[in-house]
């Protein structure tokens, strides 16, 4: 099982070193909300992934049908990222006290709210589901327990990795004024617009020729 370990660490450092808009989103929520808001997130994430790992090996044709609507699915997914970096960008309030310091104030529906952000925002990025898709098919021909090493390698690794960005927010967060918050509030904010829009621009231009 060295060989599926190895697959696994390989795609879980892959996938967790990727440039995209959701280790953006992951830092804002930890700065934002703090540790608990981050996990909460992250949650998501993870739980966006393991819908997307089961629904690829258990319904792989109709999993990789999905990609005959990549561009409604990009769409949603390139609208959901510019809604949310407009509200950071222009309408994200940061709550400070008498003295000045952020106060954090969640409720269970936050927290929700923040779960289900993650999941929305993974599970409508086309690349990862082309990334499953993929990894799914290459593993069709192992077996049940070489492709469950694989993905459970794959899956802790990019967990620890997004828990790992968590902590650092939060150590980050710690040492910034609420002013400084606002500004990394409004960067990321621009950072997710500009993500939905290059996304857009990709599948209106090219999307066509991706079969």
């Amino acid at each position: 099982m060295i060989a599926a370990l190895l697959k696994g660490l390989a795609l879980g450092l892959m996938l967790s070193i990727s440039v995209g808009p959701v280790i953006f989103s992951i830092l804002k929520q930890s700065i934002n909300n703090g540790l608990k808001g981050g996990f909460a997130f992250i949650i998501g994430v993870s739980a966006s992934d393991i819908t997307l790992v089961i629904a690829s090996n258990l319904f792989t044709e109709l999993f990789g049908s999905l990609l005959d609507y990549k561009l409604a699915i990009g769409l949603g997914g390139s609208a959901l990222l510019i809604a949310l970096g407009i509200y950071v960008t222009f309408f994200k309030k940061i709550a400070v006290n008498e003295s000045g310091m952020q106060v954090i104030q969640i409720s269970t529906h936050d927290y929700i709210k923040i779960f289900l952000a993650g999941y929305f925002m993974n599970t409508l990025n086309p690349s990862v589901i082309g990334f499953w898709l993929l990894t799914s098919t290459s593993l069709l021909v192992q077996s049940f327990n070489y492709r469950l090493v694989v993905y459970a390698t794959c899956l802790v690794v990019v967990a620890a990795f997004d828990i790992a960005k968590v902590l650092l927010a939060g150590r980050i967060r710690q040492k910034l004024t609420p002013h400084n918050i606002h500004i990394i509030n409004r960067i990321s904010g621009l950072i997710l617009i500009g993500f939905g829009v290059a996304l857009t621009w990709g599948i209106l231009a090219y999307g066509d020729r991706i079969e």
